[in-house]
């Protein structure tokens, strides 16, 4: 597999958002996320679909992971019918809580099934305590999305990271 890249955004002081558009072919795709910080204490980095380049705030977001906690084992969350995809990082303001992740991709460019994808991410968070989460995703709505778009929790900005667009080929 080879992967070309087709957007990517670096945060480098506070932003409120980062959408990266782009996918146009049935192809799977990835995005990665490298070193993403959050502005307030005690957040998560929530994810939503594009749509013709707008994050789709319906509620019509499912998702499920088991995360593994270095204080306290495992970790089973999951949510059906709500506004955006998250994964339970508890990011904090200090320069070693940060979220690193690789998610896949599905079905994106389809106008008659749902697009999905899986999650892998490892962070520190606040306490500070690693950890490691895999799970997935999926947009219960039968048509063509264009990308992705990330936002802190609770209005909180994005404070770092780069985030990157692949197409695998």
């Amino acid at each position: 597999m080879a992967l070309v890249q087709v957007a990517t955004n670096t945060v480098t002081s506070a932003v409120a958002s980062v959408t990266l558009t782009g996918i146009d072919s049935d192809d799977v795709y990835m995005v990665t996320g490298v070193g993403v910080g959050v502005e307030t204490n005690i957040r998560e980095v929530n994810m939503r679909i594009t749509k013709s380049g707008t994050a789709q705030s319906d509620s019509e977001y499912d998702y499920a992971y088991k995360g593994l906690i270095s204080n306290a084992g495992f970790t089973n969350v999951s949510s059906t019918n709500q506004t955006f995809i998250r994964w339970d990082s508890d990011l904090g303001t200090g320069t070693s809580e940060f979220s690193n992740f690789i998610i896949y991709l599905y079905n994106f460019n389809s106008s008659s099934e749902y697009s999905f994808g899986t999650v892998e991410e490892v962070s520190v968070n606040h306490s500070p305590n690693s950890i490691g989460k895999a799970g997935g995703f999926i947009h219960t709505v039968a048509s063509a999305s264009d990308g992705v778009n990330f936002q802190g929790e609770s209005s909180s900005n994005l404070l770092s990271g780069t985030f990157t667009l692949y197409r695998c080929v």
